[in-house]
């Protein structure tokens, strides 16, 4: 017998209690006593005192896998028998264990089909193995694979007695695929022309290839061809590119350095590819074809490549508590879904507001105080020098539950402010977004300046009230100034003294935040386009600082508007006369008070309130068929232990350790290789094994 080489991992029946650690690319293994009750739970043999599963207990009691009353048997017993390493079909605890462990492994998903090709378990794979399983595929019986050439003949040998080990194994499934494509375009091409038709290219494609397709690019296969007859480095170069798309993304990013919105030209792709990669210029035209055949577009960007890739695992980060998809596609948006939308995003707004507002509430009532001390008091004296002086003094007077002075009436306010700015941002947004999700930056300023009007109707009230009883504190008086008589005596017009300066100071805020915030959150996006909570924090708090401190005269000037002037102090009529008796008797230093007050409270403010809005929406999940926080997802191809891991449902809560990705590997064994096995069949189990382990 010839020799081969040991494998690199040692498949025994038995295996210590792994304490493997939990990282993005591996699973925690089980401990074996939960393990061993998960077994016992599906276990339906038992002899000689030791329980076993049958190929039913395993694949369709355990995995949930084939549970169609008339199931193919002879699937059911194949994939039983990747963990049956003993093939005498029956299960073991021990096989069970160790087929946990080999789920853990990095490799998982090609070990997996090793398994399943390894018939006798003996850590190789004969000719007749591999002739077996390829026979039962759903591809063979449409496209036959000639198990007798010389492909077959170059890695079992001229005899095919030479044995395969898991290492060989791997680059001969890789191989497979590809020579199976090639034989595929040959039977179509008897005569040996070179060509083959449009609707022969459509069948390959489709039957070999068809893991590698999404809706749009199998829709436009024969379209793309022009009803022209397709040559054989067309098709070579075709399912070339399918294969590569992941390295054409990375040329992409690389010719627009790390932008997924930019337009580029055929020019700039093989100008890129020239660089960093081998892909072909004939490629690079198929590319373009298929993208123009899919979009009608003359450049791409970074969503064209997305719709023309296979649709890969997309990464949930924050786990869902909640998760319901309102609508099947977009289409079905109607205006009544719309408003459903716009309601859901306003709660969430509300909220978010409110948690952002309560952090930050001690520094914008030092912002207030700092910004109301004014020059023409009759005292002849400045109460604080500055915000920290302002901060102590407060504390030390009127006692920690000073800084929160006003919040009431701050949080029935903030909650539809916010939520009013974030709604109207996020719908005018979505209004101006394109097809392929990308929106201009005039229409990002458009958005925001639109939320910062809208809000205007919730804050003016709310800032007059706030402000009066923050700066209540400053009068030594024995009755407390309460929210209620504060809007008795202001009346329902009083309540929008100050409106102008307040739109002054909103818009242009608004306009300025919410396109820095996107910007800044694309740029600290992961190389997969997936945002931490971090950087959603960060970039909400970076976009703050030049949308704060730039509106911070119409601050100064609003604030003046809506504080009732004492005695001794200068008043105002309107906003051009703050403006004009601020500079003549202050200067205009005095239009910048309270800037870093305000800084610090706006910035941390509106960072808390956007991760906690963006991350509501994260775990609260509603797919109304529009458009998702971007980041919120990590669109990526990993290692195939982390999709499957990612990827996996938690319904059966029995799958535990390694088992979590038995059901997405064991999907992936069929995608990746294209190995589908049928899935109907005889509807009769096969008999219990007569021979007994152990015995």
């Amino acid at each position: 017998m010839p020799m081969h080489i040991p494998l690199p991992f040692n498949w025994t029946p038995t295996l210590p209690v792994a304490r493997c650690q939990e990282s993005p690319t591996l699973l925690k293994r089980a401990g074996t006593e939960k393990l061993r009750e998960v077994f016992l739970k599906y276990a339906s043999i038992q002899k000689n005192g030791e329980h076993y599963m049958t190929s039913e207990d395993f694949v369709r009691k355990f995995l949930g896998l084939f549970s169609e009353s008339a199931f193919n048997d002879e699937s059911v017993r194949l994939l039983a028998n990747i963990a049956d390493t003993s093939k005498d079909g029956l299960i073991s605890f021990s096989e069970f264990q160790a087929f946990e462990g080999l789920l853990c492994t990095p490799d998982a998903l090609y070990r997996t089909a090793f398994q399943l090709f390894d018939r006798k378990g003996n850590g190789t794979v004969s000719y007749a193995d591999f002739a077996d399983v390829v026979q039962k595929t759903e591809l063979h019986s449409k496209i036959p694979f000639s198990l007798d050439g010389p492909f077959i003949k170059r890695y079992f040998g001229d005899k095919k007695q030479r044995l395969i080990n898991y290492a060989e194994f791997t680059q001969l499934l890789h191989d497979f695929h590809e020579e199976h494509a090639m034989e595929a375009f040959r039977s179509k091409d008897p005569a040996g022309t070179g060509f083959i038709s449009p609707l022969d290219f459509q069948d390959i494609i489709v039957n070999v290839k068809r893991h590698l397709l999404t809706p749009g690019v199998k829709d436009n296969l024969v379209s793309v061809t022009e009803g022209h007859k397709v040559s054989f480095p067309y098709f070579i170069a075709f399912t070339s590119l399918l294969n590569n798309m992941e390295l054409i993304k990375q040329v992409y990013l690389h010719a627009t350095e790390g932008s997924r919105t930019d337009m580029i030209t055929k020019d700039q792709i093989l100008y890129a590819a020239q660089t960093m990669s081998q892909i072909t210029p004939l490629e690079v035209d198929i590319l373009f074809h298929l993208a123009g055949a899919v979009h009608q577009a003359g450049r791409i960007d970074y969503s064209d490549l997305s719709n023309i890739a296979p649709e890969h695992y997309t990464k949930h980060i924050t786990h869902r508590l909640a998760e319901i998809k309102a609508v099947e596609s977009p289409a079905d948006r109607s205006a009544f879904i719309q408003i459903l939308e716009s309601s859901y995003r306003f709660t969430l707004g509300s909220f978010a507001g409110a948690v952002g507002a309560t952090v930050v509430y001690p520094i914008d009532l030092v912002k207030t105080r700092m910004q109301n001390q004014r020059a023409g008091s009759f005292i002849g004296e400045v109460a604080y020098r500055n915000s920290w002086d302002c901060f102590k003094k407060v504390v030390r007077h009127e006692g920690f539950m000073g800084l929160y002075r006003g919040l009431l009436p701050q949080l029935m306010g903030v909650a539809p402010e916010k939520a009013i700015k974030l709604t109207v941002n996020d719908l005018v947004r979505d209004k101006l977004t394109d097809k392929k999700g990308n929106i201009p930056t005039w229409a990002e300023v458009m958005a925001g300046g639109c939320a910062g009007a809208s809000q205007v109707v919730f804050t003016n009230p709310l800032e007059i009230v706030k402000i009066r009883l923050q700066v209540a504190g400053e009068i030594a008086s024995g009755s407390k100034i309460r929210a209620w008589s504060v809007v008795r005596e202001l009346g329902l017009f009083g309540l929008y003294k100050g409106a102008r300066a307040c739109l002054l100071r909103d818009v242009p805020f608004s306009a300025i935040y919410f396109p820095t915030y996107a910007h800044t959150k694309a740029m600290m996006a992961d190389k997969d386009g997936y945002n931490h909570p971090l950087t959603l924090l960060a970039a909400g708090a970076i976009a703050g600082v030049p949308a704060a401190s730039l509106v911070t005269p119409a601050d100064v000037i609003k604030t003046r508007l809506q504080v009732v002037a004492r005695s001794g102090q200068t008043t105002y009529t309107g906003v051009w006369d703050a403006t004009k008796k601020i500079m003549a008797e202050e200067g205009p230093r005095a239009f910048w008070k309270g800037t870093a007050a305000r800084v610090f409270r706006s910035s941390p403010q509106f960072g808390v309130t956007l991760v906690t809005y963006e991350l509501l929406q994260r775990l609260f999940y509603v797919d109304f068929g529009g458009t998702q926080p971007k980041g919120s997802e990590a669109h990526k191809i990993t290692t195939p232990l982390e999709q499957a891991a990612a990827s996996v449902t938690t319904e059966n809560l029995d799958h535990i350790g390694g088992y979590r990705a038995a059901v997405p590997l064991l999907a992936g064994v069929e995608s990746k290789f294209g190995l589908y096995l049928p899935r109907f069949g005889r509807g009769v189990a096969a008999a219990t094994p007569s021979t007994a382990k152990g015995s």
